[in-house]
């Protein structure tokens, strides 16, 4: 490998997936939770990936459909799908919508660690006689159009928490 191939920096792409590399693993050999995380790891960056790629391609003025709500409607469709459940919050403190304020005891403990710098958090609950994996992961800010819809963002370093993605998903 080239010391220019070493010296490359990461793609968006990479920036918002690196962190959830090291998700945590059980102590013990729980093979239906390390899918769940795989699964979860995957949904993840596919949702990333596709919000990035709408802002970068069809995002050009303030007019056009902000892509956290092209986002929303996916995820939205998945929950009545019966796939998972996966929700856009707030980490800043100053949310543009109400809606998307941290909803429950786990996204406030979520807010907590993103703002303290972990990449990643996760518990794992049980309902109704069944265990889910609910965990959280960082938006950074990324892209300058983002300061179009959240002018606020100018002021946040590349690569800090502005948001997060809530996910509930059935331990199968």
């Amino acid at each position: 490998m080239s010391t220019s191939q070493r010296t490359r920096p990461l793609s968006l792409v990479s920036l918002l997936t690196l962190s959830l590399l090291a998700a945590p693993s059980s102590g013990q050999a729980d093979e239906a939770l390390e899918r769940t995380r795989k699964q979860l790891r995957m949904l993840d960056d596919l949702y990333k990936t596709a919000v990035v790629l709408i802002t970068t391609h069809y995002i050009n003025g303030a007019a056009d459909l902000p892509s956290a709500s092209a986002a929303m409607a996916l995820f939205d469709a998945m929950k009545e799908k019966g796939w998972h459940e996966v929700r856009l919050f707030d980490v800043t403190g100053n949310p543009l919508v109400a809606r998307n304020i941290a909803k429950d005891a786990f996204e406030e403990k979520a807010v907590d660690e993103l703002r303290a710098g972990k990449a990643y958090y996760e518990q794992i609950e049980e309902r109704d006689g069944a265990r889910y994996l609910r965990a959280a992961t960082p938006i950074p800010v990324l892209l300058e159009k983002c300061t179009m819809c959240h002018p606020g963002y100018q002021r946040r370093k590349a690569g800090e928490a502005i948001g997060a993605l809530s996910y509930t998903m059935l331990i199968e």
